[in-house]
């Protein structure tokens, strides 16, 4: 690669500490790591409580819906992990 790409090859090795930073982690949190199915979970959450509002007043409003959104999922992961 190195002989088809030298100017990405700097780029590269300058990149492999933070490249290989999530292995450290083990395996199950890795896969975690990766995963964006809790960010798409959490926008369709918010898509459907958007919706049922429909218009509102000011931005004010929106961010303290996608606030207590967002509060909810907290306490419902708290929950259940057994942190109190």
């Amino acid at each position: 690669m190195r002989s088809k790409l030298p100017k990405l090859a700097p780029l590269r090795d300058g990149a492999e500490e933070d490249v290989l930073a999530d292995m450290i982690f083990s395996q199950q949190h890795r896969a975690k790591l990766h995963s964006t199915a809790p960010i798409k979970r959490l926008n369709g959450k918010i898509k459907r409580r958007t919706d049922v509002v429909g218009v509102f007043p000011n931005e004010a409003s929106i961010r303290r819906l996608v606030g207590a959104i967002r509060m909810e999922q907290i306490e419902e992961r708290t929950v259940q992990r057994g942190d109190t």
